[in-house]
Protein backbone atom coordinates (compact mmCIF):
# COMPACT_ATOMS: atom_id res chain seq x y z
CA UNK A 1 0.00 0.00 0.00
CA UNK A 2 1.25 3.58 -1.29
CA UNK A 3 1.98 5.80 1.75
CA UNK A 4 1.30 9.28 1.66
CA UNK A 5 3.19 12.59 3.18
CA UNK A 6 2.35 14.41 6.29
CA UNK A 7 1.28 17.46 4.08
CA UNK A 8 -0.68 15.05 1.68
CA UNK A 9 -2.49 12.98 4.20
CA UNK A 10 -3.33 16.36 6.59
CA UNK A 11 -4.82 17.36 3.48
CA UNK A 12 -6.77 14.83 2.32
CA UNK A 13 -8.41 14.62 5.94
CA UNK A 14 -8.54 17.92 6.33
CA UNK A 15 -10.65 18.50 2.93
CA UNK A 16 -13.17 15.50 4.50
CA UNK A 17 -13.30 16.60 7.81
CA UNK A 18 -14.20 20.08 6.69
CA UNK A 19 -16.86 18.56 4.05
CA UNK A 20 -18.48 16.80 7.02
CA UNK A 21 -18.67 19.69 9.12
CA UNK A 22 -20.83 21.44 6.37
CA UNK A 23 -22.55 18.54 6.23
CA UNK A 24 -22.89 18.77 10.22
CA UNK A 25 -23.91 22.86 9.55
CA UNK A 26 -26.07 22.05 7.36
CA UNK A 27 -27.61 19.27 10.04
CA UNK A 28 -27.48 22.54 12.21
CA UNK A 29 -29.41 24.37 9.69
CA UNK A 30 -32.81 23.01 9.64
CA UNK A 31 -32.75 21.51 13.51
CA UNK A 32 -31.86 24.93 14.78
CA UNK A 33 -34.73 26.32 12.48
CA UNK A 34 -37.35 22.95 13.56
CA UNK A 35 -36.05 23.48 17.39
CA UNK A 36 -34.61 26.91 17.87
CA UNK A 37 -31.76 27.81 20.65
CA UNK A 38 -34.01 25.96 23.46
CA UNK A 39 -34.08 22.58 21.34
CA UNK A 40 -30.53 22.79 20.05
CA UNK A 41 -29.79 23.05 24.25
CA UNK A 42 -31.55 20.39 25.44
CA UNK A 43 -29.40 18.52 22.12
CA UNK A 44 -26.18 20.06 23.66
CA UNK A 45 -26.60 19.23 27.14
CA UNK A 46 -26.71 15.46 26.29
CA UNK A 47 -23.86 15.66 23.35
CA UNK A 48 -20.87 16.44 25.95
CA UNK A 49 -21.50 12.50 27.46
CA UNK A 50 -21.10 11.31 23.98
CA UNK A 51 -18.10 13.20 22.75
CA UNK A 52 -16.37 12.59 26.27
CA UNK A 53 -16.92 8.91 25.21
CA UNK A 54 -15.18 9.81 22.34
CA UNK A 55 -12.36 11.16 24.18
CA UNK A 56 -11.53 8.11 26.42
CA UNK A 57 -11.90 6.20 23.74
CA UNK A 58 -9.57 8.22 21.18
CA UNK A 59 -6.65 6.54 22.61
CA UNK A 60 -7.15 3.45 20.86
CA UNK A 61 -7.23 4.74 17.42
CA UNK A 62 -3.95 6.87 17.55
CA UNK A 63 -2.23 4.07 19.75
CA UNK A 64 -3.01 1.91 16.79
CA UNK A 65 -1.60 4.05 14.62
CA UNK A 66 1.40 4.34 16.42
CA UNK A 67 1.91 0.66 17.10
CA UNK A 68 0.20 -0.22 13.43
CA UNK A 69 3.32 2.51 11.78
CA UNK A 70 6.06 1.23 13.92
CA UNK A 71 5.24 -2.49 13.05
CA UNK A 72 4.94 -1.59 9.32
CA UNK A 73 8.37 0.35 9.32
CA UNK A 74 9.74 -3.22 10.23
CA UNK A 75 8.48 -4.94 7.99
CA UNK A 76 6.09 -6.89 11.10
CA UNK A 77 2.98 -7.73 8.76
CA UNK A 78 1.89 -10.06 11.22
CA UNK A 79 2.32 -7.47 14.16
CA UNK A 80 -0.32 -5.35 12.50
CA UNK A 81 -3.06 -7.37 12.36
CA UNK A 82 -2.65 -8.43 15.88
CA UNK A 83 -2.83 -5.03 17.00
CA UNK A 84 -5.79 -4.20 15.21
CA UNK A 85 -7.59 -7.32 16.61
CA UNK A 86 -6.96 -6.23 19.83
CA UNK A 87 -8.46 -3.01 19.47
CA UNK A 88 -11.68 -4.36 18.47
CA UNK A 89 -11.75 -6.55 21.62
CA UNK A 90 -10.93 -3.59 23.96
CA UNK A 91 -13.19 -1.05 21.96
CA UNK A 92 -16.44 -3.80 21.73
CA UNK A 93 -15.99 -4.17 25.65
CA UNK A 94 -15.71 -0.27 26.08
CA UNK A 95 -18.16 0.52 23.76
CA UNK A 96 -21.04 -1.70 24.57
CA UNK A 97 -20.53 -0.87 28.37
CA UNK A 98 -21.11 2.70 27.95
CA UNK A 99 -24.00 2.42 25.42
CA UNK A 100 -25.57 -0.33 28.67
CA UNK A 101 -24.40 2.86 31.31
CA UNK A 102 -26.58 5.57 29.34
CA UNK A 103 -29.47 3.55 28.83
CA UNK A 104 -29.80 1.99 32.41
CA UNK A 105 -29.10 5.38 34.29
CA UNK A 106 -29.75 8.30 31.67
CA UNK A 107 -32.76 9.57 34.58
CA UNK A 108 -30.62 9.55 36.99
CA UNK A 109 -27.15 11.29 35.49
CA UNK A 110 -30.33 14.66 34.20
CA UNK A 111 -30.88 14.76 38.30
CA UNK A 112 -27.57 14.21 39.09
CA UNK A 113 -26.10 16.69 36.60
CA UNK A 114 -29.20 19.12 36.87
CA UNK A 115 -29.84 19.41 33.60
CA UNK A 116 -33.72 20.03 32.51
CA UNK A 117 -35.50 17.03 32.57
CA UNK A 118 -36.39 17.51 28.31
CA UNK A 119 -32.84 16.97 27.72
CA UNK A 120 -33.07 12.94 28.57
CA UNK A 121 -34.63 12.19 25.54
CA UNK A 122 -31.52 13.58 23.82
CA UNK A 123 -29.53 11.62 26.11
CA UNK A 124 -31.89 8.36 25.43
CA UNK A 125 -30.97 9.19 22.08
CA UNK A 126 -27.27 9.07 21.78
CA UNK A 127 -27.00 6.01 23.92
CA UNK A 128 -26.50 3.28 21.24
CA UNK A 129 -23.97 5.70 19.64
CA UNK A 130 -20.67 4.47 21.47
CA UNK A 131 -21.53 0.46 20.86
CA UNK A 132 -21.00 1.09 17.05
CA UNK A 133 -18.40 3.94 16.57
CA UNK A 134 -16.25 1.09 18.61
CA UNK A 135 -16.26 -0.75 15.74
CA UNK A 136 -15.18 1.83 13.39
CA UNK A 137 -12.36 3.78 15.48
CA UNK A 138 -10.00 0.74 15.24
CA UNK A 139 -10.37 0.71 12.21
CA UNK A 140 -9.51 4.21 10.88
CA UNK A 141 -6.19 3.68 13.47
CA UNK A 142 -5.24 0.69 11.58
CA UNK A 143 -5.42 2.79 7.84
CA UNK A 144 -3.85 5.81 9.57
CA UNK A 145 -1.05 3.71 11.10
CA UNK A 146 -0.20 2.40 7.18
CA UNK A 147 -0.28 6.45 6.49
CA UNK A 148 -3.20 6.21 3.84
CA UNK A 149 -6.02 8.58 5.12
CA UNK A 150 -8.62 7.72 2.75
CA UNK A 151 -10.28 5.67 4.13
CA UNK A 152 -10.90 7.55 7.19
CA UNK A 153 -11.68 10.69 5.29
CA UNK A 154 -14.41 8.52 3.11
CA UNK A 155 -15.67 6.62 6.30
CA UNK A 156 -16.33 10.54 7.78
CA UNK A 157 -18.06 11.87 4.57
CA UNK A 158 -20.49 8.81 5.35
CA UNK A 159 -20.93 9.28 8.66
CA UNK A 160 -22.01 12.22 8.44
CA UNK A 161 -24.52 12.09 5.57
CA UNK A 162 -25.98 9.21 7.65
CA UNK A 163 -26.35 11.16 10.93
CA UNK A 164 -27.87 14.28 9.19
CA UNK A 165 -29.92 12.25 7.04
CA UNK A 166 -32.01 10.56 9.81
CA UNK A 167 -30.78 12.83 12.67
CA UNK A 168 -32.80 15.39 10.69
CA UNK A 169 -35.76 13.42 9.12
CA UNK A 170 -36.43 11.84 12.89
CA UNK A 171 -36.12 15.41 14.39
CA UNK A 172 -39.03 16.53 11.73
CA UNK A 173 -41.45 13.48 12.27
CA UNK A 174 -40.52 13.67 15.87
CA UNK A 175 -41.46 17.87 16.37
CA UNK A 176 -45.21 17.29 16.36
CA UNK A 177 -44.62 15.61 20.05
CA UNK A 178 -42.55 18.13 21.43
CA UNK A 179 -39.20 19.92 20.99
CA UNK A 180 -37.64 17.09 23.40
CA UNK A 181 -38.64 14.54 21.24
CA UNK A 182 -37.00 16.54 18.23
CA UNK A 183 -34.14 16.75 20.04
CA UNK A 184 -33.43 13.24 20.97
CA UNK A 185 -34.37 12.26 17.21
CA UNK A 186 -31.64 14.22 16.28
CA UNK A 187 -29.09 12.97 18.81
CA UNK A 188 -30.32 9.29 17.15
CA UNK A 189 -28.62 9.87 13.88
CA UNK A 190 -24.97 9.77 15.01
CA UNK A 191 -25.68 6.24 15.76
CA UNK A 192 -27.19 5.65 11.98
CA UNK A 193 -23.78 7.69 10.91
CA UNK A 194 -21.52 5.21 12.99
CA UNK A 195 -23.31 2.01 11.23
CA UNK A 196 -22.51 3.00 7.59
CA UNK A 197 -19.53 4.15 8.28
CA UNK A 198 -18.21 0.69 10.21
CA UNK A 199 -19.61 -1.21 6.92
CA UNK A 200 -17.37 0.84 4.76
CA UNK A 201 -14.43 0.37 6.59
CA UNK A 202 -14.83 -3.22 6.80
CA UNK A 203 -15.40 -4.02 3.45
CA UNK A 204 -12.32 -1.64 2.49
CA UNK A 205 -10.42 -3.73 5.10
CA UNK A 206 -11.18 -7.03 3.77
CA UNK A 207 -9.98 -5.65 0.05
CA UNK A 208 -6.66 -4.37 1.96
CA UNK A 209 -5.75 -7.89 4.07
CA UNK A 210 -5.35 -9.46 0.70
CA UNK A 211 -2.33 -7.13 0.03
CA UNK A 212 -0.65 -8.91 2.92
CA UNK A 213 -0.98 -12.30 1.81
CA UNK A 214 -1.74 -15.74 3.61
CA UNK A 215 -0.55 -14.79 7.51
CA UNK A 216 -0.92 -17.09 10.01
CA UNK A 217 -1.96 -14.65 13.21
CA UNK A 218 -0.88 -15.83 17.04
CA UNK A 219 -2.70 -14.36 20.45
CA UNK A 220 -0.05 -12.44 21.77
CA UNK A 221 -1.58 -10.78 24.67
CA UNK A 222 1.82 -8.70 25.12
CA UNK A 223 0.04 -6.56 22.34
CA UNK A 224 -2.92 -5.66 24.13
CA UNK A 225 -0.79 -4.86 27.29
CA UNK A 226 0.89 -2.09 25.07
CA UNK A 227 -2.14 -1.33 23.48
CA UNK A 228 -3.50 -0.35 27.16
CA UNK A 229 -0.42 1.43 28.29
CA UNK A 230 -0.19 3.48 25.49
CA UNK A 231 -4.19 4.44 24.86
CA UNK A 232 -4.46 5.46 28.35
CA UNK A 233 -2.89 8.15 28.83
CA UNK A 234 -3.55 9.66 25.26
CA UNK A 235 -7.34 8.91 26.37
CA UNK A 236 -6.78 10.58 29.59
CA UNK A 237 -5.35 14.08 28.02
CA UNK A 238 -8.32 13.48 25.48
CA UNK A 239 -10.76 13.06 28.14
CA UNK A 240 -9.34 16.23 30.11
CA UNK A 241 -10.00 18.36 27.13
CA UNK A 242 -13.45 16.80 26.73
CA UNK A 243 -14.20 17.75 30.39
CA UNK A 244 -13.99 20.66 29.59
CA UNK A 245 -17.00 20.57 27.54
CA UNK A 246 -18.65 18.53 29.61
CA UNK A 247 -17.61 21.17 32.81
CA UNK A 248 -19.73 24.02 30.16
CA UNK A 249 -22.90 21.60 30.15
CA UNK A 250 -22.70 21.65 34.16
CA UNK A 251 -21.29 24.91 34.71
CA UNK A 252 -22.01 27.33 32.35
CA UNK A 253 -26.24 26.90 32.23
CA UNK A 254 -26.13 26.71 36.18
CA UNK A 255 -24.07 29.29 36.62
CA UNK A 256 -26.13 31.81 34.22
CA UNK A 257 -29.12 31.37 36.28
CA UNK A 258 -26.61 32.84 39.33
CA UNK A 259 -26.26 35.87 37.29
CA UNK A 260 -30.19 36.10 36.86
CA UNK A 261 -30.88 34.38 33.42
CA UNK A 262 -34.26 32.01 33.50
CA UNK A 263 -34.26 28.09 32.49
CA UNK A 264 -35.11 29.52 29.45
CA UNK A 265 -32.69 32.21 28.80
CA UNK A 266 -29.20 30.08 29.78
CA UNK A 267 -30.43 27.16 27.71
CA UNK A 268 -30.86 29.39 24.77
CA UNK A 269 -27.13 31.13 25.53
CA UNK A 270 -25.85 28.05 26.33
CA UNK A 271 -26.84 27.07 22.96
CA UNK A 272 -25.49 29.22 21.08
CA UNK A 273 -21.79 28.85 22.60
CA UNK A 274 -22.07 25.19 22.00
CA UNK A 275 -24.34 24.89 18.99
CA UNK A 276 -23.38 27.71 16.73
CA UNK A 277 -20.12 29.37 18.14
CA UNK A 278 -18.31 26.33 18.79
CA UNK A 279 -19.70 24.17 15.77
CA UNK A 280 -18.17 27.11 13.67
CA UNK A 281 -15.08 26.81 15.46
CA UNK A 282 -14.87 23.34 14.82
CA UNK A 283 -14.64 23.95 11.59
CA UNK A 284 -11.17 25.37 11.17
CA UNK A 285 -10.18 22.61 14.36
CA UNK A 286 -10.81 20.03 11.91
CA UNK A 287 -7.93 20.96 9.92
CA UNK A 288 -5.85 20.73 12.85
CA UNK A 289 -7.03 17.29 13.80
CA UNK A 290 -6.66 16.12 10.30
CA UNK A 291 -2.76 17.39 11.37
CA UNK A 292 -2.99 15.87 14.36
CA UNK A 293 -3.78 12.13 12.98
CA UNK A 294 -1.23 12.63 10.19
CA UNK A 295 1.31 13.31 13.02
CA UNK A 296 1.07 10.33 15.35
CA UNK A 297 2.31 7.62 12.14
CA UNK A 298 4.90 9.44 10.81
CA UNK A 299 6.77 10.91 13.87
CA UNK A 300 6.40 7.42 15.08
CA UNK A 301 8.55 6.21 12.07
CA UNK A 302 11.16 8.26 11.79
CA UNK A 303 11.26 7.75 16.00
CA UNK A 304 11.63 4.17 15.72
CA UNK A 305 13.69 4.20 12.76
CA UNK A 306 16.41 6.74 15.12
CA UNK A 307 16.17 8.85 11.89
CA UNK A 308 16.78 12.30 13.92
CA UNK A 309 17.13 14.81 11.34
CA UNK A 310 13.49 13.83 9.94
CA UNK A 311 11.92 13.62 12.99
CA UNK A 312 12.98 17.50 13.48
CA UNK A 313 12.07 18.45 10.26
CA UNK A 314 8.30 16.80 10.38
CA UNK A 315 8.04 18.59 14.02
CA UNK A 316 8.66 22.14 12.17
CA UNK A 317 6.79 21.22 9.15
CA UNK A 318 3.69 20.40 11.84
CA UNK A 319 3.99 23.19 14.00
CA UNK A 320 4.44 25.71 10.71
CA UNK A 321 1.12 24.32 9.21
CA UNK A 322 -0.92 24.58 12.67
CA UNK A 323 -0.23 28.06 13.21
CA UNK A 324 -0.85 28.76 8.98
CA UNK A 325 -4.51 26.74 9.98
CA UNK A 326 -5.13 28.35 13.68
CA UNK A 327 -3.92 32.61 12.82
CA UNK A 328 -6.35 32.97 9.62
CA UNK A 329 -8.87 30.92 11.20
CA UNK A 330 -9.25 32.97 14.01
CA UNK A 331 -8.85 36.49 12.06
CA UNK A 332 -11.31 35.42 10.02
CA UNK A 333 -14.25 34.67 12.34
CA UNK A 334 -13.33 37.56 14.25
CA UNK A 335 -14.09 39.62 11.78
CA UNK A 336 -16.81 38.27 10.16
CA UNK A 337 -18.35 36.22 12.70
CA UNK A 338 -21.53 38.38 11.85
CA UNK A 339 -22.10 37.83 8.33
CA UNK A 340 -20.63 33.91 8.93
CA UNK A 341 -23.72 33.86 11.48
CA UNK A 342 -26.27 35.10 9.24
CA UNK A 343 -25.15 32.45 6.00
CA UNK A 344 -25.00 29.94 8.46
CA UNK A 345 -28.07 30.24 10.11
CA UNK A 346 -29.97 33.07 8.25
CA UNK A 347 -33.15 34.41 10.33
CA UNK A 348 -31.41 32.36 13.90
CA UNK A 349 -28.02 34.90 14.00
CA UNK A 350 -27.75 35.02 17.80
CA UNK A 351 -24.82 34.48 18.78
CA UNK A 352 -22.55 36.19 16.65
CA UNK A 353 -20.32 38.38 19.94
CA UNK A 354 -20.31 35.03 21.14
CA UNK A 355 -18.41 33.31 18.15
CA UNK A 356 -16.02 36.51 17.96
CA UNK A 357 -14.64 36.45 20.81
CA UNK A 358 -14.48 32.46 21.03
CA UNK A 359 -12.59 32.93 17.84
CA UNK A 360 -9.33 33.76 20.00
CA UNK A 361 -9.19 30.17 21.20
CA UNK A 362 -8.71 28.65 18.13
CA UNK A 363 -4.51 29.34 17.60
CA UNK A 364 -4.34 28.00 21.40
CA UNK A 365 -6.68 25.28 20.72
CA UNK A 366 -4.51 24.23 17.49
CA UNK A 367 -0.85 24.68 19.20
CA UNK A 368 -2.17 22.52 21.91
CA UNK A 369 -3.45 19.50 19.98
CA UNK A 370 -0.60 19.78 17.57
CA UNK A 371 2.16 19.63 20.24
CA UNK A 372 0.13 16.65 21.70
CA UNK A 373 0.48 14.90 18.86
CA UNK A 374 4.15 15.60 18.95
CA UNK A 375 4.64 14.03 22.15
CA UNK A 376 2.20 11.19 21.50
CA UNK A 377 4.29 10.12 18.44
CA UNK A 378 7.44 9.65 20.67
CA UNK A 379 6.36 8.06 23.64
CA UNK A 380 5.92 10.99 26.17
CA UNK A 381 2.30 10.35 26.48
CA UNK A 382 2.04 11.71 30.72
CA UNK A 383 3.43 15.50 29.47
CA UNK A 384 0.69 16.31 27.54
CA UNK A 385 -2.12 15.19 29.84
CA UNK A 386 -0.50 16.77 32.60
CA UNK A 387 -0.38 20.18 30.93
CA UNK A 388 -3.88 19.83 29.48
CA UNK A 389 -4.94 18.82 33.18
CA UNK A 390 -3.33 22.09 34.92
CA UNK A 391 -4.94 24.17 31.51
CA UNK A 392 -8.06 22.48 32.42
CA UNK A 393 -7.85 23.79 35.76
CA UNK A 394 -7.47 27.24 35.31
CA UNK A 395 -10.87 26.88 33.06
CA UNK A 396 -12.81 25.84 35.70
CA UNK A 397 -12.02 28.45 38.23
CA UNK A 398 -12.43 31.34 35.33
CA UNK A 399 -15.34 30.03 34.52
CA UNK A 400 -17.16 29.54 37.90
CA UNK A 401 -16.50 32.78 38.51
CA UNK A 402 -16.58 35.21 35.91
CA UNK A 403 -20.14 33.12 34.71
CA UNK A 404 -22.25 34.02 37.86
CA UNK A 405 -21.46 37.61 37.56
CA UNK A 406 -23.56 39.42 34.66
CA UNK A 407 -21.35 41.61 33.46
CA UNK A 408 -19.90 38.87 32.10
CA UNK A 409 -22.34 35.85 31.89
CA UNK A 410 -21.60 33.69 29.14
CA UNK A 411 -18.22 35.80 28.00
CA UNK A 412 -16.64 34.08 31.35
CA UNK A 413 -16.69 30.74 30.01
CA UNK A 414 -15.03 31.94 26.72
CA UNK A 415 -12.23 33.73 28.50
CA UNK A 416 -11.78 30.44 30.71
CA UNK A 417 -11.84 28.45 27.41
CA UNK A 418 -8.98 30.68 25.52
CA UNK A 419 -6.58 31.09 28.86
CA UNK A 420 -6.72 27.30 29.58
CA UNK A 421 -5.46 26.24 25.90
CA UNK A 422 -3.28 29.00 25.98
CA UNK A 423 -1.73 27.89 29.41
CA UNK A 424 -1.51 24.19 28.27
CA UNK A 425 0.06 25.11 24.55
CA UNK A 426 2.69 26.90 26.38
CA UNK A 427 3.51 24.28 28.90
CA UNK A 428 3.50 21.79 25.77
CA UNK A 429 6.16 23.90 23.76
CA UNK A 430 8.25 24.15 26.66
CA UNK A 431 8.23 19.91 27.10
CA UNK A 432 9.02 19.93 23.17
CA UNK A 433 11.93 22.14 23.53
CA UNK A 434 13.26 20.39 26.40
CA UNK A 435 12.63 17.37 25.15
CA UNK A 436 13.29 17.52 21.49
CA UNK A 437 16.57 19.71 22.07
CA UNK A 438 15.57 22.12 19.41
CA UNK A 439 15.39 25.22 19.19
CA UNK A 440 12.20 26.68 17.88
CA UNK A 441 12.14 29.17 14.90
CA UNK A 442 9.12 31.01 16.17
CA UNK A 443 9.58 33.83 13.31
CA UNK A 444 9.13 31.52 11.07
CA UNK A 445 6.25 29.37 12.96
CA UNK A 446 4.22 32.76 14.10
CA UNK A 447 5.05 35.48 12.46
CA UNK A 448 4.94 34.76 8.78
CA UNK A 449 1.32 33.67 8.86
CA UNK A 450 0.69 36.14 11.30
CA UNK A 451 1.61 38.52 8.48
CA UNK A 452 -0.08 36.57 5.61
CA UNK A 453 -3.65 36.49 7.73
CA UNK A 454 -2.97 40.13 8.13
CA UNK A 455 -3.44 41.02 4.54
CA UNK A 456 -5.57 38.31 3.92
CA UNK A 457 -8.47 39.44 6.31
CA UNK A 458 -7.87 43.57 4.84
CA UNK A 459 -9.02 41.99 1.88
CA UNK A 460 -11.44 39.95 3.07
CA UNK A 461 -13.42 42.67 4.94
CA UNK A 462 -12.62 45.18 1.95
CA UNK A 463 -14.16 42.76 -0.47
CA UNK A 464 -17.45 42.04 1.89
CA UNK A 465 -17.99 45.71 2.29
CA UNK A 466 -17.45 46.40 -1.39
CA UNK A 467 -19.67 43.44 -2.65
CA UNK A 468 -22.76 44.06 0.07
CA UNK A 469 -23.08 47.85 -0.53
CA UNK A 470 -23.76 47.08 -4.47
CA UNK A 471 -25.45 43.55 -3.95
CA UNK A 472 -26.94 44.01 -0.47
CA UNK A 473 -26.76 40.25 -0.46
CA UNK A 474 -25.45 39.21 2.76
CA UNK A 475 -24.99 35.15 1.49
CA UNK A 476 -23.20 36.28 -1.85
CA UNK A 477 -20.89 38.65 -0.19
CA UNK A 478 -19.90 36.51 1.97
CA UNK A 479 -18.91 33.71 -0.52
CA UNK A 480 -16.89 36.02 -2.66
CA UNK A 481 -14.98 37.35 0.52
CA UNK A 482 -14.29 34.60 1.90
CA UNK A 483 -12.86 32.51 -1.40
CA UNK A 484 -10.98 35.57 -2.46
CA UNK A 485 -9.52 35.39 1.21
CA UNK A 486 -7.94 31.72 0.61
CA UNK A 487 -6.78 32.78 -2.72
CA UNK A 488 -5.01 35.67 -1.14
CA UNK A 489 -3.73 33.48 1.80
CA UNK A 490 -2.45 31.00 -0.62
CA UNK A 491 -0.35 33.39 -2.61
CA UNK A 492 1.26 34.89 0.67
CA UNK A 493 1.97 32.07 2.64
CA UNK A 494 4.00 31.57 -0.77
CA UNK A 495 5.19 34.39 -0.98
CA UNK A 496 6.48 34.80 2.62
CA UNK A 497 8.03 31.65 2.84
CA UNK A 498 6.09 29.56 4.59
CA UNK A 499 5.92 26.72 2.17
CA UNK A 500 7.16 27.19 -0.98
CA UNK A 501 5.48 25.54 -3.77
CA UNK A 502 8.25 23.25 -5.37
CA UNK A 503 7.78 22.05 -1.45
CA UNK A 504 4.24 21.51 -1.58
CA UNK A 505 3.95 20.16 -4.99
CA UNK A 506 7.02 17.20 -4.26
CA UNK A 507 4.93 17.08 -1.04
CA UNK A 508 1.77 16.08 -2.80
CA UNK A 509 3.42 13.85 -5.06
CA UNK A 510 5.68 11.82 -3.05
CA UNK A 511 5.26 8.41 -2.51
CA UNK A 512 7.12 6.55 -0.26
Amino acid sequence: MKKQSLIKGTIILGVAGIIAKFLGLFFRLPLVMLIGDEGIGYYQMSYPLYTFFLATASGIPVAVSKMVSERNAVGDREGVLIVLRKAILMMSILGGGFTIFLLVFSKNLVTFLNWDHKSFYSLLGISFAPLFISIVTPFRGFFQGLQNMTPTAVSQIIEQIGRVLVGVGLAYLLLGKGVEFSAGGAAFGATFGAVIAGIYLIIKYVRTIKQFGNLKVKNDMSVLTKLIYTAIPISIGSAVSSVMSLLDSILVPQNLIKAGFSYKGAAELYGQLTGKAFVLINVPLTLSMALCISIVPVISAAFVLNRRTELISKLETSLRISMAIGIPSFLGLFFMANPVMNLIFPGHASGSYILRYLSISIPFIVLSQTTTAILQGVGKYSLPVINLLIGCTAKVIITSNLVPLPSFNVYGAIIGTIVGYLVAAILNLIAIKVNFKVKLKYYDIIIKPAYASAIMILGVVFLYTYVYNRTMNNAISCVISIFSGIIIYAIFIILFGIFSYEDIKRRLVKKR
